[in-house]
């Protein structure tokens, strides 16, 4: 009886800490290993070493993800995080581009991704925090769901809580690499075309948007790497809660 409890705590604590349902299924085996008592790696392990590697491997891999994030051109030249002009204003960058004005639409694109680039140097905390947030409870409905479901929750359940959070940093780096300078000729110019609709996207929403989606792609990137890669567990708590496996 003791065996089940133990596991039981132990799946809640590690589903509360997790932030991809890979890491999950790793930790879901570290239970298995200890509730029949193999004999493994796993079933050396305590509570609190499981739920403390997890941890670990949440802290290193975001500030390895914002670390990545943030360097020049970690946005830019990355092309599964850069960030496009805005499709609801893709009118205007056809447009623009045929007025010859080309050269000022790939400054605006790389204006915002330098602005991604900023805001991820303060990634890092806000996403520990949020993750941190997950309840006992939650981490239930993320075991008995499918093979996204921590992804799911995580994403569903504190996207809106990361950009309140991370609105002011965004629009902090935003100003900061003066954004607005190479984006108001390009829309100045099209708003004045006669009877074209009128545009005016709302780019501190829309970069904070796009920063969030970069950086969870790089999160996962981390996590995955963390988990399957020897080489990534890079202190002794990590290699004896996933290596071996």
């Amino acid at each position: 009886m003791k065996n089940i409890a133990a596991a039981f705590l132990l799946c809640t604590s590690i589903s509360a800490n997790l932030s991809g349902q890979n890491l999950l299924n790793q930790a879901t085996n570290a239970i298995n290993n200890a509730t029949q008592n193999s004999g493994g790696r796993g079933s050396n392990l305590s509570n609190d070493e499981v739920v403390s590697g997890l941890k670990e491997a949440l802290n290193i891999g975001s500030n390895n993800a914002s670390g990545s994030a943030s360097k020049r051109d970690g946005f830019l030249k990355n092309n599964l995080i850069k960030i496009p002009f805005p499709k609801e204003a893709k009118v205007v960058e056809t447009k623009a581009r045929q007025l010859g004005m080309g050269s000022q639409v790939d400054r605006f694109v790389t204006t915002m991704n330098r602005a991604a680039e900023e805001a991820s140097k303060e990634a890092a905390p806000v996403f520990v925090q949020a993750i941190k947030t997950m309840t006992i409870t939650d981490g239930i409905n993320i075991l008995r769901g499918g093979d996204n479901a921590a992804t799911t929750y995580l994403k569903g359940r504190t996207s809106a809580e990361l950009t309140t959070k991370f609105s002011p940093i965004v629009k902090k780096a935003i100003q900061k690499v003066e954004l607005t300078k190479y984006w108001k000729p390009i829309i100045t110019s099209y708003n004045k075309i006669p009877g074209v609709k009128k545009q005016n996207p709302d780019l501190d929403r829309y970069v904070t948007e796009k920063t969030l989606e970069g950086l969870f792609t790089l999160l996962g990137q981390e996590e995955a790497k963390i988990r399957k890669d020897p080489l990534a567990q890079v202190t002794d708590l990590l290699r004896r809660v996933f290596g071996g496996r």
